[in-house]
């Protein structure tokens, strides 16, 4: 690893040298305020030094990506098979293994579909909406008997029967998910956490949550951020701090965790921003736990990507189990058409939802989730003519 030794004025100007130096990969390992100079301990110049680092490793995978993209595809040059056309001859083996994945789903899906069978037609146009959102099998099968039960009763109404159907739908997806906790900030709490792996949008996120406490409740509210991993994570944070005009602290370690708490003892709220790093790392946890007092009065939200796998999302919670999680925050709606995996999770951790966040923007593009909700965005743009069934 190699790591360097940095003096400046203030610390932005130190940071600028790092980053020119290491890039935004950069690790900061300490920081400290010096003075030098001087005549008899008067005068003395204020110096800040930072000790960075940056793996070397890193550069690695970058080049060796970098050295992969450039390769050129290599046909299969071995002798044809006797028997076998050249054209499949030559497929590369990454679209045979498309090809493979590809039939397979179909597989699974024909087996899928075999299921609801026993449904009538405009139920199984729901299910197979459904399917395609990626709801678990367990929710559909009780869904299409929900719905099945209730056929019985609409076929006697003068209601239009598939509006009907897509009404009960929505009203079985609200029950399923109605005893979980659904709502935004309690402010029950003093402490407002927010966790989870890298690149899901935490920083952003805290940043609309926090945003809303100061414009709409008018509350007196600071920032802790522990992520001193990356130098463009707390140049963020800082940025948005200065928009909404209050306090950031930088913490390392538990004591410097316990002087922010010690100075922000008179404000309403504060919202604290973790590292994000590598879920599959149980030490990122257990270091998270030596930093941050997670026995204070606290309301801590775990926050996952609606564009990762739903097996990653459920490795990630299983990493944070050891953390008392309030509820879950879910991200980059905006980026996905399939949100099966949304109730999927929350039905089987029996946790509930905050939010669910739509962009970029701040603080417009966040929004709390209620029962009824799920149901909405899972039916969402659903169609009995354009169903194709």
């Amino acid at each position: 690893m190699k790591v360097i030794k940095y003096a400046a004025p203030t610390m932005n100007e130190a940071m600028k040298k790092v980053r020119n130096d290491l890039g935004e990969d950069a690790v900061i390992l300490n920081s400290k305020v010096t003075h030098s100079g001087g005549v008899f301990g008067l005068f003395k110049k204020k110096m800040v030094e930072v000790i960075a680092a940056v793996d070397p490793g890193i550069e690695k995978e970058k080049a060796e990506m970098k050295r992969q993209r450039s390769q050129p595809v290599v046909q299969n040059s071995a002798p044809l098979i006797k028997g076998a056309s050249r054209e499949i001859q030559n497929i590369s083996d990454g679209s045979v293994q498309q090809e493979l994945k590809e039939l397979k789903n179909m597989i699974a899906s024909f087996k899928s579909n075999n299921q609801f069978e026993r449904y009538d037609s405009s139920i199984r146009e729901i299910l197979i909406h459904l399917q395609n959102h990626g709801v678990n099998e367990s929710l559909l099968l009780q869904a299409g008997d929900h719905l099945k039960d209730r056929l019985k009763f609409l076929n006697e109404s003068k209601q239009g029967l598939n509006d009907s159907l897509l009404m009960e739908a929505r009203h079985f997806l609200k029950n399923a998910v109605s005893g979980l906790p659904m709502s935004g900030i309690s402010y029950d709490k003093k402490y407002i956490n927010v966790i989870g792996p890298t690149g899901v949008g935490k920083t952003t996120t805290l940043a609309k949550m926090a945003a809303a406490a100061v414009i709409e409740k008018r509350m007196k509210i600071g920032f802790i951020t522990t992520d001193t991993y990356r130098i463009a994570a707390i140049e963020q944070l800082k940025t948005y701090a200065g928009l909404l005009n209050v306090p950031v602290e930088v913490v390392y370690k538990l004591d410097d965790y316990k002087k922010a708490v010690e100075k922000f003892k008179d404000f309403d709220h504060v919202f604290i921003d973790t590292a994000g790093r590598n879920f599959r790392e149980k030490k990122y946890v257990e270091d998270l736990q030596t930093v941050i007092d997670f026995d204070r009065e606290m309301e801590t939200f775990l926050v996952l990507s609606l564009t990762s796998k739903e097996s990653d999302m459920k490795e990630i919670i299983k990493q944070f189990s050891s953390i008392d999680i309030n509820r879950f925050i879910f991200t980059k709606l905006d980026e996905t058409s399939s949100y099966g995996s949304m109730v999927n999770i929350i039905t089987e951790t029996k946790t509930g939802i905050a939010y669910i966040t739509t962009g970029q923007d701040v603080p417009e593009d966040i929004t709390e989730v209620d029962a009824s909700k799920i149901g909405d965005l899972l039916l969402k743009g659903f169609n009995y003519e354009r169903s194709g069934i």
